[in-house]
C-alpha cells in the first residue's frame, strides 16, 4: 500500500508492507515450510502489478515461487492476493523484496531470518541491521531520469539503519525529531549482527568504533572467522558478524554505515549513517560521542579477497564444467538513443504476460522464448562456468537466483585460469564484479552446478542497471521443466492480469523486473 512515512524525517510517498517500513521481519527454522499471503493494496495512485522475491532461498522443487514478474510468474493485479510457498532451504540471513520494476527502490523489502546449526559461540542474537541508502523523490520519478537522453542518476538523500536517519530539516518538507536505530550490547558478552545492503544502488562500508567485527557468514553461507574493523556490502549482500562487546557498562558507541561515493556514480547528501550502541548501564538520552579509527578504501569497488572469504563447510566444484560460456557486460545505446546495458550485445525485458518458466513448461523447448528474454538453454549440463568481463567503468553485484554459485576467480585484465583456494573456493548468492574498460576489463568468474530445474535469473542487483537491462535467464534442465506440476495459481495470476492490463496501460519503462 502507499502511504507517507518520514524515516528520516521528510515527507515522502512510499509503499509500505502491512503499514510498516521496511517491511516485518520473517523468522523460520532449517527445514521449515514457509508461507506468505502477498495482498497487493497498491490502489492509490498510479495502480500497479506486485511480485515478491525470497532472496538467497534456493526454491528447489518449487521454482514457480520465486517471485520474478515475466520470469516465474505473472505480476500480482491490484486488490488480488498470491501466496508464497516454499522450504526454508537454508540457513542464516536473507531477506524479500519486490522484483516488479524498481518498487524495492521504495522500500519494499524486509528480513527473512532461518535458524539453524552454530558453527561459532555467541551469547546474543541481535537480529537484522539492514542498511540502505534513501531517495526522497518515488522510483518512478527516478526511472525517467535513468531513461532521459542523456540519462541522469539520481542523488542519493540519505543513508539508513533498520529504517531510520536524520536529515536537516530546515527549508524543506520536513518533520523534525526522526531518531537513529539503537542496540544493546552487555560487557563481556559476544552479540551476533545480521547486516543486510536492502538498498538500490550504494556499496555500503560498515564499521563500529572501538570494536572488531568477525565474519561468520556471507549470504547464507557459514565461513570460517575471520577478523575485521569494516564489513563491505553491495547491493543484495549479507554477512553476519559477532562483536565483542570489550568495553565498560556505562559505553556508548556508534556504529557507522557509509556509502563508497567512488562507486555511487552519483552525489549523496547525506552518506553515512550512525545508530547507537548501548551498553547495560549507559545513558540512553545521550548520543554516543566516539569517532572512528576504521579505515577503508574503494578497492575498485570489490569486496573482501576471495582467500579470505573461506566457507566453513568445503565444497569442490567439478574438476571440468560442463559448458563455459564468456560474457561481455558493456552499456550503449539502443536504436531510440537511450542507454542500456547488455550481455554479449543483448539486453533484457520482461513479457509480464508470458512468465519464461510458464513458456518452458508448455512450450517448444527448441527456442519458446522471445527475443528480449536474454535466454541460455543448458540442456543437459551437470554445471557450468560464467566468464564474465565487465568493460565498462561501473560495477555490479551479481546476484543468481535458484542457487549458490562457486566464486573461482575476479580481477582485472584477462583471467588466467587461476582458481583461488581450488578446493573450497568462496560460495555466495551475490558477488562484487568490479568495474572495467575496453582497454583493462575487469572478471568475475562464477560456477555451479545445474541441479535445480527452473528459469533463473542472473542479474546485477543494483536496481537501476537490473532496470536498464543488465539481467539474462538460465533455464536449467529444460526437458524436467515440462515435467513440473505448476499450481494452478501460477495461472490464475496470468488470467488476472491479462485482464488488467487489457484494461489499464502498464508503462512499463523499464526492464520490468
Amino acid at each position: 500500500m502507499r502511504d507517507i512515512t518520514t524515516p528520516d524525517g521528510y515527507m515522502k510517498s512510499a509503499m509500505l508492507i502491512n503499514g510498516q517500513f521496511p517491511g516485518p521481519m520473517i523468522e523460520a527454522n532449517w527445514g521449515d515450510t514457509i508461507s506468505v499471503t502477498v495482498n497487493n493494496m497498491i490502489t492509490t495512485g498510479t495502480e500497479e502489478g506486485l511480485a515478491m522475491h525470497w532472496h538467497g532461498i534456493t526454491q528447489k522443487g518449487t521454482p514457480w515461487e520465486d517471485g520474478v514478474p515475466g520470469v516465474t510468474q505473472c505480476p500480482i493485479v491490484p486488490r488480488s492476493s498470491f501466496t508464497y510457498t516454499f522450504q526454508a532451504d537454508q540457513y542464516g540471513t536473507g531477506w524479500y523484496h519486490s522484483h516488479y520494476s524498481a518498487q524495492l527502490t521504495d522500500g519494499v523489502y524486509g528480513p527473512v531470518i532461518v535458524h539453524g546449526p552454530n558453527h561459532v559461540n555467541y551469547d546474543y542474537d541481535l537480529g537484522p541491521v539492514m542498511i540502505s541508502e534513501y531517495h526522497h523523490h518515488d522510483y518512478w520519478s527516478n526511472l525517467v531520469e535513468i531513461f532521459s537522453r542523456p540519462p541522469v542518476i539520481p542523488n542519493v538523500d540519505n543513508n539508513l539503519i533498520n529504517g531510520r536517519g536524520i536529515y536537516n530539516c530546515s527549508g524543506t518538507d520536513c518533520s523534525p525529531g526522526a531518531s537513529l536505530s539503537r542496540f544493546s550490547f552487555r560487557s563481556g558478552k559476544v552479540h551476533r549482527l545480521r547486516l543486510l545492503n536492502t538498498g538500490s544502488n550504494a556499496n555500503q562500508k560498515i564499521s563500529i568504533d572501538g570494536h572488531t567485527m568477525t565474519v561468520i557468514a556471507n549470504d547464507f553461507i557459514p565461513v570460517k572467522p575471520y577478523n575485521t574493523d569494516v564489513v563491505t556490502l553491495g547491493a543484495g549482500q549479507r554477512t553476519d558478524i559477532l562483536v565483542k562487546a570489550t568495553g565498560s557498562p556505562r559505553d556508548a558507541y556508534w556504529m557507522r554505515s557509509s556509502i563508497d561515493m567512488d562507486c555511487l556514480n552519483s552525489t549523496a547528501t547525506y552518506p553515512t549513517v550512525t545508530a547507537a550502541i548501548y551498553y547495560e548501564d549507559a545513558d540512553p538520552s545521550t548520543w554516543p560521542n566516539t569517532t572512528s579509527t576504521a579505515v577503508w578504501q574503494s578497492n575498485n569497488c570489490a569486496g573482501d579477497p576471495l582467500n579470505q572469504t573461506v566457507p566453513y563447510y568445503p565444497l569442490t566444484p567439478p574438476g571440468t564444467p560442463s559448458t563455459i560460456e564468456t560474457i561481455e557486460i558493456n552499456l550503449a545505446q539502443n536504436a531510440t538513443g537511450h542507454y542500456l546495458f547488455y550481455m554479449n550485445n543483448a539486453t533484457f525485458r520482461a513479457n509480464y504476460n508470458a512468465p519464461l518458466l510458464l513458456l518452458g513448461r508448455t512450450g517448444n523447448l527448441s527456442d519458446p522464448y522471445y527475443a528480449n528474454a536474454n535466454a541460455y538453454n543448458s540442456g543437459t549440463n551437470s554445471s557450468v562456468r560464467l566468464v564474465f568481463n565487465n568493460i565498462y567503468p561501473m560495477h555490479h553485484p551479481l546476484h543468481l537466483h535458484g542457487h549458490n554459485f562457486w566464486v573461482l576467480a575476479e580481477g582485472r585484465g584477462t583471467w588466467d585460469g587461476v582458481v583461488v583456494n581450488p578446493a573450497n573456493p568462496q560460495r555466495r548468492d551475490t558477488q562484487m564484479m568490479q568495474a572495467g574498460t575496453p582497454e583493462n576489463p575487469a572478471y568475475a568468474v562464477l560456477e555451479w552446478e545445474l541441479d535445480n530445474p527452473g528459469v533463473w535469473p542472473l542479474h546485477c542487483h543494483m536496481s537501476y542497471h537490473v532496470s536498464m537491462g543488465l539481467s539474462l535467464n538460465i533455464i536449467e534442465q529444460p526437458e524436467k521443466i515440462q515435467q513440473l506440476k505448476i499450481p494452478a495459481s501460477l495461472a490464475k495470476t496470468c488470467h488476472e492480469w491479462a485482464v488488467f492490463s487489457g484494461q489499464e496501460f502498464v508503462n512499463e519503462i523499464d526492464s520490468g523486473v
